[in-house]
């Protein structure tokens, strides 16, 4: 016995690392992926046990008591304990038999410990106790499980003929096939029949499972097929395997076929066969023929023995005993509710019960889902309420959803107290769970928490972050503009070898087009190709976006043109791309030339598609055209989801043609639920009609329907409240806000200060401010340019002053905006020098004035007829290389008009429009007004329809000018009766166009009217009529 163990002790022993494959083995680095490189092993725990604590007669007892302990531990989940008590038995110097090693082994490995069972196996050997076939299994099978393919494989090749079995080369070909490498795996068979170890059923299925998973779906099937011919007989799960590759791959005719196959070699498909092609037409949408498959099984089980395939064979009656079970209800009712047909799985749930069958944890946690997606958050609460009363308890995967959607929802207050739930309960969190809280975490803006669950994640004894941990983790830093955190972390997977897809990189490339750095974007697709991770249509339209974003049109279609090359074709991504291109440009018409294009090639664009067009449309004004998309939508079929309908709120409210109310209850009817894009919306549109008590009342509702407000929300609310004075329900709305965890923001802050200005006291406005801050608002530049701003625009500029003190002790510094306040205010009072003195520090202090500053100079000294002084500011302006703007020639046209230099107005005039730009209203009133009092009515009116045709409105004013300067010509003794019949023609044009727009001529206009139509003795009667006709008129 002792030279036998002696023979074995050495390859046993030497199971290290760098020794465990030769330098040239690797795989082709061309077709397929390399075998990872081997990992170091865990320590081996050299130990100098005690011996003789424990009588040798009652070893094998102790032993025995130690191992049941151990077990109990582990069937309890108590892992650390499991651990100790281990090591506190070899401390005692307890050493089980070989049955009790393996038991030991298998169960450490089966609990997820697979790191001990290596610890457990040096311990066995230095214990003298030499492992057989089973343990040999266990270890190879807990390495594949860690990823450590290359440790199986030498334990494969080394333990010896007598230590290996069929199941041990199928535990490594399953290793192989788990991580993609289903060619590798393949070539063990002909070691198999070199070591005369058979080949049996689960090696096939194994193989073809493994080539199934990585798409190759056909070489699945070839292999099925010449090992049957070899002598390995067909069975069900063999054809299941391939039924659900093609499922899978989308073949889903194929995949019905095999069934026709499998009836042919004698074989009967089981309701998994079914179950799993109800699932492929669910996933393609084809959800009629899904429900039929269901509907022939009840047939079959009514009829006892209805062939489904109607085939030849009358003597098979084994379809009699093939009935749909709860596998095949959840699956639909889940397909159902992925598909957004909440409706059909709710209806599907009603008829399951009535058939008999009781749903079970998976089938609640599949409507939860579907509720959750549908923003229908208080019904899957309460459905979860109903689980606990029927005495079943959810499990941690709807606990998840929901919490997730919660925190989407933005209630993460809610979420988090759920969150609390499940630890209290003592439901597992898996690595599942934790990515999707992590994820929820992110999207509800609380990176660090999220960054924490990752932590807790990584340090937890059991659990490993994979592929989709690291992701979502990288996405979150990534839409952060952390992208030096995310490189970390892409550097620290590959250090694990944690599989890096095409969805990490997604993250990475929209991380860098989000920050504008194109560049880095197309390294990291360059960086894919090189791993041979082939860029999807995803992200090409990603960084189609980008390009399109920053005007570079030109890369853009060099990139598009790179995308048809590698055989991918456009889709809706890449379509969206080009049209918010046009979109942002305004090239409304371009877009929709676009949109037609890719739908006569045969593309057929969805909601997402249609509402991007219809917001385009909605935003340069062309409502018809967006409403046409809509009725399109409508005809088509394609159903309208929250965001596409809250574009059509948003466009048809600002129509103003249509009530809040109805428009909110016809997105009712429709069946969708409002999101908080939807309340903000509807409660924004309130405000702007004055219904402020319907805006509250919406406030109330979208709490009650568990959809947590948000600071843009509160923005709408408390401004719509401030601005009609309520101020006290604003304060409301504030404290409320607070409660629900919004501090106030500079947004807020500010439409509360010009609220509190209203009383024009100094110690109101700083009182409001300093409540704020009471309130958690955060002191920056902009909050104390908004006080500094609401100060001088009442002449407070002395406050102000103080307030600027205050900011500078506290680290603020001024900029431009704080000190355009301040000589704002300044110039309002006429105080010119000392607005001067605040231009001079300001660019002492270093902060550079801009066209505003300028232009707040001109518009004030213009105002005071210190004309010489605005042309200095003008040529100033101009010296420091900063261009005039349409407020800078509006100002000093305006200036030098009213003291009289129509020359100089007229040449700013000709100035301005040879730069571009355009006169507003009030500007051409003043040049046409001037021309008016010299009597050039002509000048005047060729002035006028410049700018209409300019798309300048003119306004009351315009028109009194213009009827007033006809009609006092008509005054004039030297006009001879033609011309006063031209000059009356003119007047009454002025007056039709004025009573058309709706305008009421001031008492001035009125009073010429009368003199200039009303005959002798008739001019109050004359002048009383018009004013009652032109009143009735715009009533009307």
């Amino acid at each position: 016995m002792i030279k036998h163990f002696n023979n074995h002790r050495r390859p046993l022993l030497l199971l290290h690392p760098h020794l465990f494959l030769p330098k040239s083995f690797t795989f082709s680095l061309t077709k397929h992926p390399s075998s990872p490189k081997p990992k170091q092993t865990p320590p081996l725990y050299p130990r100098n046990f005690c011996t003789g604590i424990i009588p040798s007669t009652k070893t094998h007892l102790y032993a025995s008591f130690f191992c049941t302990l151990i077990h109990l531990y582990l069937d309890c989940g108590r892992y650390s304990n499991a651990t100790d008590a281990f090591f506190a038995m070899r401390k005692r110097g307890v050493v089980p038999t070989m049955p009790l090693w393996n038991r030991l082994i298998y169960g450490f490995n089966a609990s997820g410990l697979v790191s001990q069972v290596w610890v457990l196996y040096c311990e066995m050997i230095s214990c003298g106790v030499l492992p057989n076939v089973f343990t040999v299994n266990v270890l190879v099978h807990s390495f594949c499980k860690m990823g450590n393919i290359s440790f199986a494989l030498y334990l494969l090749r080394n333990v010896g003929e007598n230590n290996i079995d069929t199941v041990t080369y199928n535990t490594v070909i399953w290793g192989f096939c788990k991580h993609g490498l289903a060619y590798q795996s393949f070539g063990f068979l002909s070691e198999m029949v070199k070591r005369s170890i058979s080949i049996d059923s689960f090696t096939r299925n194994i193989l073809v499972k493994g080539f199934c998973s990585i798409g190759l779906v056909k070489y699945g099937e070839w292999v099925m097929d010449n090992l049957s011919n070899g002598g390995i007989c067909s069975e069900v799960i063999g054809f299941n395997i391939l039924i659900d590759g093609y499922c899978k791959s989308g073949d889903i005719g194929y995949a019905l076929k095999l069934l026709g196959r499998m009836r042919r070699e004698g074989l009967v498909p089981d309701i998994i066969s079914y179950n799993t092609l109800i699932y492929g037409f669910c996933e393609k949408g084809d959800f009629v023929k899904a429900k039929s498959l269901i509907d022939e099984i009840l047939e079959s089980k009514r009829n006892n023995g209805y062939d489904l395939l109607k085939t030849n064979d009358p003597l098979d009656e084994s379809s009699a005993a093939m009935e749909p079970n709860l596998v095949t209800h959840t699956t639909l009712i889940s397909a159902y509710s992925k598909q957004q047909a909440l409706e059909e799985a709710l209806s599907l749930y009603e008829e399951m019960v009535t058939n008999g069958f009781l749903p079970d944890i998976v089938t609640y946690g599949s409507i939860i889902n579907g509720l959750c997606k549908h923003g229908r958050l208080t019904e899957a609460k309460k459905l979860l309420k109903e689980m606990k009363k029927l005495g079943m308890d959810p499990n941690h995967v709807s606990y998840a959803t929901l919490v997730n959607s919660l925190f989407k929802a933005g209630n993460s207050m809610e979420a988090s107290a759920l969150q609390s739930q499940m630890v209290v309960l003592g439901l597992v969190f898996d690595v599942v769970v934790y990515t999707t809280l992590m994820d929820g975490l992110f999207k509800s803006g609380k990176p660090k928490e999220a960054e924490d669950m990752f932590v807790s994640l990584s340090k937890h004894n059991k659990l490993v972050p994979n592929s989709f941990s690291y992701t979502v983790l990288i996405d979150g830093r990534c839409k952060l503009g952390d992208m030096d955190g995310a490189e970390a972390l892409l550097k620290e997977m590959k250090e694990k070898d944690v599989v890096v897809n095409v969805v990490t990189y997604a993250s990475f490339i929209n991380g860098y087009v989000k920050k504008g750095m194109l560049d880095k974007a197309i390294d990291v697709m360059r960086k894919m190709v090189s791993e041979n991770v082939l860029p999807n249509i995803f992200i090409y339209a990603a960084l189609l976006d980008g390009f399109l974003k920053v005007g570079k049109g030109d890369d853009a279609v060099q990139l598009y043109n790179e995308m048809k090359q590698v055989g991918l074709e456009e889709n809706k991504f890449t379509v969206d791309a080009f049209v918010n291109s046009f979109k942002r440009a305004g090239r409304m018409e371009e877009a929709k030339g676009f949109f037609d294009d890719m739908m006569s090639r045969g593309l057929s664009p969805d909601c997402v598609n249609y509402t991007s067009l219809m917001d385009g449309f909605f935003k340069v004004g062309k409502e018809s055209e967006a409403l046409t998309l809509a009725q399109e939508m409508t005809e088509k079929n394609i159903p309208f989801d929250v965001v596409a309908y809250n574009v059509l709120i948003n466009g048809l409210l600002r129509l103003g043609k249509y009530e809040p109310q109805s428009v909110y209850a016809r997105m009712r009817e429709l069946g969708l639920v409002p999101d908080r894009i939807t309340y903000n919306s509807m409660m924004n549109a309130c405000c702007k009609k004055g219904n402020l008590q319907d805006a509250l009342n919406l406030w109330d509702e979208m709490k009650n329907c568990g959809i947590m407000p948000n600071s843009i929300t509160c923005n709408i609310l408390i401004g719509g409240l401030s601005k009609a004075g309520e101020i006290e329900k604003a304060m409301d709305v504030l404290n409320e806000m607070m409660l629900l965890g919004l501090s106030p923001n500079p947004t807020i802050h500010r439409v509360l200060l010009d609220a509190s200005s209203r009383s024009r006291r100094a110690s109101a406005i700083l009182q409001m401010h300093e409540h704020l801050i009471g309130m958690g608002l955060q002191l920056n530049r902009e909050v104390f340019n908004s006080l500094i701003t609401v100060l001088c625009r009442l002449q407070m500029t002395r406050v102000a002053t103080f307030v600027l003190e205050d900011m500078r002790e506290r680290g603020i510094l001024a900029d431009t905006n704080t000190y355009n306040s301040l000589i704002r205010g300044y110039c309002a009072d006429r105080h010119f020098e000392r607005a001067f003195v605040t231009m001079s520090q300001m660019l002492s202090e270093g902060v550079p004035p801009n066209v505003m500053t300028y232009n707040i100079f001109l518009w004030g000294l213009s105002a005071a007829g210190l004309m010489k002084e605005a042309d200095e500011v003008f040529n100033e302006m101009k010296r420091r290389g900063l261009n005039p703007s349409s407020s800078s020639y509006d100002a000093l046209i305006a200036g030098h008009a009213k003291t009289g230099n129509k020359k100089e107005s007229i040449q700013l005039y000709c100035q301005m429009i040879t730069k571009g730009f355009i006169p507003q209203t009030s500007t051409y009133n003043i040049l046409i007004n001037d021309f008016a009092m010299a009597g050039k009515m002509a000048q005047a009116r060729e002035l006028f329809e410049e700018m209409k045709i300019r798309g300048i409105s003119p306004n009351s004013s315009t028109y009194d000018i213009l009827i007033s300067g006809w009609c006092k010509l008509l005054r004039r003794p030297e006009v001879d009766g033609a011309q006063k019949v031209s000059y009356q023609d003119q007047a009454k044009r002025f007056i039709t166009e004025m009573k058309e727009k709706g305008f009421i001529p001031s008492e001035n206009t009125l009073s010429c009217i009368s003199y200039a139509f009303a005959r002798q003795g008739k001019k109050a009667e004359a002048q009383k009529m018009i004013k009652e006709v032109l009143k009735k008129k715009n009533i009307k």
